[in-house]
Order: structure tokens, then sequence, then C-alpha cells
């Protein structure tokens, strides 16, 4: 039986260690009609291990691992075969140029650079290059080239390799915006984003010795004129139809797979969590989940969680609920809910653009977070979406729930010392704004609003739904002294704003007629604070009984 691969991105690697691959090779014969093209899809959706197949197929100096494709779907196209091994490639990820300075920044390219020199060996000796030449090579490799020089990197290896092969180059990139979206985060974007640009227009912008460049990444970033003056720039997003089925698994893919390791009955556990992205006109699965659960399943461990969760990336969920107003929040409870929301998709995103409010679902689409229900008018980028799966949607609930802890922590002692000391305009207060900072992605019903007391206050001695007097009492509060107050709440849900009074009022008389305070001075207690609390969606009314009732 093959192994699972959770881990490994290099094709060779797949291929040669038996690991189970899902034959995405015929993307080798779209990407050969290319010259400049970029592919972005969200993280862990198989870009890293695409790139290393066009990389094992086009190479020039990977001949000897020819065998690679064999059986496989392009080893059938005979004039996409005419193209194996023929060209000198580079092939860089920039997935590691994390570091948090623009000067480190540019040090960790000059590592990859070195790499590129490490990887052709052929040129230190070649007869084709020029002493001045074989003297930017050195100062390559051991890491001496300037910043300018580094500018020009791509420029000059493909001109290296096209003298030495006398054959144009291809240019693979992976994660080409890491470098950016580190910046962004960093303050140093604007340098960052000149010394990309430099790079790649130097490299590729009216550039005869080379064949094709072809990138990845998350997002499509072309204001930043990272690609200016590129003719025949292609750019294939999950809006694209071309390439839908390139990257992550199809329907029928993950049928084989499951088929394959005998557990078809587990094909509707992974539909509900890991499928749903709708790439073109095609859904599909998260490629990295799939794997990840299956891999639990033949170890024993049925449940699904939500593996993309626990990868680098969500911060970007968290940053967009902290900036939510009440508008963000009510949308985001809808797609909680399992409903969708018309917007406005901008096609090219920068990262200058993402404090933008307005962008914010345009960036949550593409990178994964969103997924596209309906097409409103494809002209002007107008869809409507919602959350794709029950993965994405645990993360924002989870990311909520957090970020919705630390917000009313520091308030729910102010709100008990409100109730405490009979203050219920501050208490009224403090408790709507904890309601219209919540995502209420539950029915509005009366035992939600208990719950959601409960749970605001369970640091406290609490006891909830428990008989006394005639009844059964909502919510109370017990003091750490008998000598101090006891708090009864009762909770009503009105059927609308006009109700709320009323019906907080009739919670107070509740509390009287059914005598809850009566089990409470049997118990030694006797200082009662009673309160009838009326909910109505995200606004409440707090009437208190008065004393001697």
């Amino acid at each position: 039986m093959k192994r699972i691969s959770t881990s490994v991105e290099d094709f060779k690697e797949i291929i040669d260690d038996n690991y189970y691959y899902i034959d995405k090779t015929m993307f080798i014969k779209e990407a050969i009609n290319e010259k400049f093209a970029l592919y972005t899809r969200p993280r862990r959706f198989g870009k890293t291990l695409n790139m290393s197949m066009l990389y094992y197929f086009f190479s020039i100096n990977e001949k000897d691992n020819a065998y690679l494709f064999d059986g496989l779907e392009i080893s059938k196209d005979k004039e996409v075969m005419k193209h194996q091994n023929q060209y000198p490639v580079i092939f860089i990820t920039l997935k590691d140029m994390r570091r948090n300075s623009y000067d480190l920044q540019v040090q960790k390219f000059g590592a990859i650079i070195r790499d590129v020199v490490l990887w052709h060996p052929e040129l230190k000796d070649s007869q084709y290059l020029d002493e001045s030449e074989k003297i930017k090579l050195n100062d390559y490799e051991y890491e001496r080239a300037t910043e300018g020089d580094l500018m020009d990197s791509l420029k000059n290896l493909t001109s290296y390799l096209y003298k030495h092969y006398h054959k144009k180059v291809i240019v693979l990139i992976d994660e080409y915006d890491v470098p950016l979206s580190k910046a962004y985060a960093n303050g140093f974007f604007e340098t960052m984003a000149e010394f990309i640009s430099s790079v790649f227009s130097g490299g590729l912008k009216t550039n005869n010795n080379l064949e094709k460049g072809i990138f990845a990444g998350c997002l499509r970033i072309s204001k930043e004129s990272i690609f200016t003056g590129l003719n025949n720039f292609n750019v294939y997003s999950i809006t694209e139809y071309r390439s839908s089925q390139r990257f992550g698994f199809t329907f029928d893919e993950v049928q084989q797979l499951c088929h394959y390791y005998s557990i078809d009955n587990k094909i509707s556990i992974i539909k509900d969590w890991y499928y749903g992205y709708m790439f073109g006109n095609n859904e599909i699965y998260n490629p990295w989940s799939v794997l990840k659960y299956i891999d639990q399943t033949m170890q024993g461990v049925d449940d699904p969680v939500s593996f993309w969760a626990n990868t680098s990336g969500n911060d970007i969920v968290k940053e967009y609920i902290e900036k939510a107003d009440s508008q963000l929040h009510d949308e985001f409870e809808l797609l909680i809910r399992g409903e969708y929301i018309e917007k406005k998709v901008l096609p090219e995103l920068t990262y200058r653009e993402m404090d933008r409010i307005s962008n914010i679902y345009s960036f949550l689409l593409f990178t994964g977070y969103l997924k596209i229900h309906k097409i409103i008018n494809r002209s002007y980028n107008i869809y409507e979406l919602e959350i794709p799966n029950k993965e994405v949607k645990e993360i924002y609930t989870n990311t909520f729930n957090e970020w919705f802890n630390d917000y009313t922590s520091p308030k729910i002692q102010d709100l008990f010392n409100a109730l405490d000391n009979s203050q219920e305009t501050i208490a009224m207060d403090l408790l709507n704004d904890i309601l219209e900072s919540s995502i209420s992605y539950y029915d509005n019903y009366e035992a939600f609003y208990h719950g959601f007391l409960v749970g605001l206050f369970n640091g406290y001695n609490i006891e909830s739904n428990k008989e006394s007097g005639d009844g059964r009492f909502d919510v109370s509060i017990l003091p750490k002294r008998i000598t101090h107050n006891v708090i009864i709440i009762e909770c009503k849900h009105s059927d609308s704003l006009n109700q709320l009074i009323k019906d907080s009022q009739d919670g107070v008389k509740q509390i009287i007629d059914k005598k809850y305070e009566k089990e409470f001075k049997k118990r030694g207690y006797q200082h009662i604070v009673g309160y009838g609390i009326a909910f109505y969606k995200k606004t409440c009314i707090i009437t208190r009984m008065k004393t001697g009732s």
C-alpha cells in the first residue's frame, strides 16, 4: 500500500518513495502554452508540489529522472513529451523570506540565489562565460553580492544559462508574494516591493534569454508594478476556469483515494469538512486536510478536526474580526450561520489595500476562507460568498470566541458589580455593549440568552435552572459570604423591541410570584437582588426587583 504524504513537496521524493500521488501532470501541458503566467491558490493547495513537478519535467539537468513521469497522464501526450528535459531551469521558492527587517530579507534572498548557483555548478567552468561573469557567480555563491547585484540576479543567471546551453531558460518562482506579505506586516513594504519589482522586471522584462516564467502564490499582486512591462502575462486565480482542477483534489480524485485505502464510508465526513472550494466551475477539496484526515483515520482516529486551523496564516481572520464594525459582525454572523453575502470582489489586490474594510472579503476569498456560492455579475466581479466547509467554519467560530473572550473579560467584573449594587442602568449599558459585540450564530431564542449569561459568569458561583419556591429560576449568582447579595436573573425572549420593557417586568414578576428567594433564605442568605432581563436579538432591557417586593 502506498504511503500518505502530508509534508513532502518534492515531486521526485513523492514518486521515488512510493507516496500516493494524485496525477496533476496535465498541468505541464497548460504551462507549455504560457509565456508568463501566475497561478494563485490558498496555502496548502499543492502549489509547491506542482512547481516541483514542472522543474523535474523541463530541467535539462534532470534527464536521469525522466522516469518519474512514466505511466503518468502526461506521458501519453507525444507532443508535450518532446519538451521533457529540454530547458535550463531556475527554480526558486520565496516561502522562507519571512524575516522581520528589509536588510535581513535581502540577505535571505542572497542565500536563495547562492543555492541557485550551487545547483548549476556547470556554469563555473563554462567555456562560454567570460571572467567577469564567473566573478559575478562567485560573488553570488559566497554571498558577497551587493543589493544592486541581487536585483540583477535573475537577469544575469538566465543570461549565463543561455550562454552555456544555447537554449532559452525557464524561470519558476514559488510563493512569490511571501516577502511582500511579511514586509507589509513589519512596516517595510515599500522598500521590499521596490526590491522584488527590480528582481522580477530585470529577469523577465525584454529578456531574450527567457523561454517562460511561471509564478505561484496566494494573491494576485499587480498594482505594485512587480510585473510591469511583461507582455502576454496571464493570471489564473480561483475565479478562472483554466487550470481549475490542477490545484487541490476533485470529488472523483477523493473518491478514488478513499477507495484505495478502503475508507469509502468516510467520504461524506471528508466532504462536509474539507470540500466546497470553488475554483472556476469546479468544487475542490483541500488536499492537505484530506490527506491529514486519511492518515489519521489509518491510525484509528476517525473524528475530523480543522487541520488547516493549526497552520500559519489564520491571523488574517482574527485581524479582520478585531477591525470589524457592527455591519461586519452581522455579516460574519450570517456566514457562520451558513448563509450567503453578496459582495464585489477585487480580482487584483495589493497589501497596501489590506487595511481597507471594503476589501476584507476579497482577501478572505482568495486566501481560502470564503468560497464563491454564485456568480451575480462576472463582468463587475460581484459574487455571493459563503464559508466553504466545517473546517473553515471552525476557524471562524474559534477565532471569534477567543477574541470575544478577550474583549468581554474586563467588562464582566463591571457587569457583576453593577448587578450586585442594584445599578441596573449601568448593567444594561454594559450588557448591551457585550451583546452588540457578539456573533450570535444560534437561533434567537430564550435558551440561548440563558446560556449566554451562564457563559459570561462562568468564573462565578453560578446555579442554573434549579428548583426554588414554586418554580425554577434561570440563573443565580451566589456570593462568597452569606451576608452579601444573591443575584437572581430571570431571562425573557421578546418578539419585538416594543415588548422588551414589559417582558423584563414580567421577569421580575415571575421571581416574586414563584418565590424564588425562598430557597436561598432557607439556606441562610438574607439579601436577594432580582432582575428580569428581556432580550431581542442584540438588545436587552433590565428591570430590577424593588426591595421588599
